[in-house]
Order: C-alpha cells, then sequence, then structure tokens
C-alpha cells in the first residue's frame, strides 16, 4: 500500500497531502501507527540517549546535538513558581520519554516531582520494561494516570492531531481542570475549518502513514475558554517546521499554546 501511495507522488513524495472527507477514508490509504518498526526504532535510538551512547532523539531520529525547546522550559519553570513547587507532569503521547531525556538536566527537583507519559499499550510496555525510574512512569491513559497522581501540568507535544476525535478528547482534557495545559507542536491550517490529511513519513525515520489533523485554531481553544487563559502562543522550536506545506503548498503553522487555569490563578 504505501509503495503505491509514493508512486502517486514523485515531486513531493512525503509530507501531508488531501482533504479527507472522514477518518475512515484516510485509514483505508495509510498503514497506521502500530507498526511494530516505529516502536523498535524509537526505544532502540532512546536507549542510546539513555546510556550515554547518543545526545538527543526525535521522532526515532537521533541527533549529536540537542535541539531545546526553549518556550517548553519556559513555562515549566513558570508554572512551578505559581505553584511554590514542583510540578508533576503529564506528557500525552510522549512516547517512550523522549521530552523528559532531552530536558532531563533541567528537570531538577524543585522543578519536576515526576513525569508519567500516556500512551498507547504496547508503547507502556515497553517504557516499563526499559525506561521507567523513579521520576518517569508509564500509564495507558489519563483516567489511569490521574488515578495514581496529582497531576499538576499536561504537555501535548505533536499528539493531538494524531487522534480519531480530538474534539471529543480535548473536551475530556478541560474536564479534569488541570492547572496548566502546555500544547507544542500542534498543526493549524490557514483555513475557518479542521483539514484532515494523509501523512506519509520519509522512510529514513521509518516507514509510516496515517491520519493527522490541521486544526481550525478558534475551534480547538474554545474547548478551553470557560476555565483556562491563554498566556502565550508560540512556533514549533524544530526548525523548519513552524510553516508546513500541505499538497506542496505553504498551508499550516506548527505552533502552541500555554494556558493556565483561571479559576486558581488569576
Amino acid at each position: 500500500m504505501l509503495a503505491s501511495l509514493f508512486k502517486k507522488r514523485k515531486k513531493n513524495q512525503y509530507g501531508w497531502f488531501g482533504d479527507y472527507l472522514s477518518w475512515a477514508q484516510v485509514s483505508a490509504e495509510s498503514a497506521g501507527y502500530n507498526s511494530d518498526v516505529i516502536l523498535e526504532r524509537t526505544k532502540d535510538a532512546l536507549l542510546k540517549v539513555k546510556n550515554g551512547e547518543a545526545v538527543y532523539e526525535r521522532d526515532s531520529v537521533i541527533f549529536d546535538k540537542k535541539e531545546y525547546p526553549h518556550a517548553l522550559m519556559a513555562f515549566l519553570q513558570f508554572s512551578s513558581s505559581l505553584k511554590r513547587g514542583p510540578l508533576n507532569i503529564l506528557d500525552f503521547g510522549g512516547s517512550l520519554g523522549s521530552t523528559y531525556y532531552q530536558l532531563k538536566e533541567f528537570l531538577t527537583p524543585e522543578i519536576c516531582s515526576g513525569w508519567n507519559v500516556v500512551e498507547q499499550q504496547h508503547y507502556v510496555d515497553c517504557g516499563k520494561a526499559n525506561f521507567e525510574d523513579e521520576v518517569l512512569k508509564f500509564y495507558p491513559g489519563m483516567v489511569e494516570c490521574w488515578s495514581a497522581q496529582k497531576i499538576d501540568l499536561v504537555i501535548l507535544s505533536g499528539s493531538v492531531q494524531y487522534l480519531e476525535n480530538p474534539h471529543a478528547f480535548l473536551q475530556e482534557l478541560a474536564s479534569f481542570n488541570f492547572d496548566f495545559i502546555l500544547f507544542d507542536r500542534t498543526a493549524f491550517n490557514n483555513r475557518n475549518s479542521d483539514r484532515l490529511t494523509l501523512q506519509i513519513v520519509p522512510p529514513e525515520i521509518y516507514p509510516a502513514s496515517y491520519p493527522s489533523w490541521f486544526f481550525h485554531q478558534e475551534l480547538f481553544l474554545s474547548h478551553f475558554s470557560n476555565q483556562y487563559k491563554v498566556v502565550a502562543s508560540f512556533p514549533s522550536f524544530v526548525p523548519g517546521e513552524a510553516n508546513l506545506n500541505i499538497d506542496g503548498r505553504q498551508a499550516a503553522t506548527n505552533k502552541g499554546f500555554y494556558l493556565i487555569n483561571s479559576s486558581r490563578y488569576a
């Protein structure tokens, strides 16, 4: 299936394509997220980081120099100062702890008391077996994490756009009434509605394709308007990722938002 998709797009083989009417429609043309290849490549790369054999991993790719998410680092510190204590963090869709290892040297006991990744079950199993420690934990859902931990701040980096029903999820997220919410690397398109596309990943990262949403910004943020104040917005920290092409044309941005619970922090 992937081979036939690649042949159709010789000029722009990889990236985001189409304007699909339903998740089922785009899923019929994609391979999905559940490939063991993705998990194995991510595990191998992060084990090298954990064992000191590599400096930094992102999307299963190893880098010899870290790219720091300065906005994320600043808002973690700011949230900790507002709380007047360390944060217990929920990292939704956080892979095997990529962001945790990226920031580990900055996650002092004054800033972070716990880093809890919520992921698919096979990632949770792998995380518990290979990466879990006294700070880094893994859970299969937000409810399970919330039941075990008192969460202060939620990080959602490059994850919401890959959910089948993102708006139902955003409503659920708001219902937990967390103190702080931090979206990062989230895709927004330049028109007045959401857009559903097919993302084809370059094979040097891993051979995969899957559905990917581009959100209407006002609709996205409307789920939080009654409880949260949007304190700041910021572009993706990844070079070349702030502006994204759909069907080979610049049509979207990759950005983040920092939200504070207005009922607790005026």
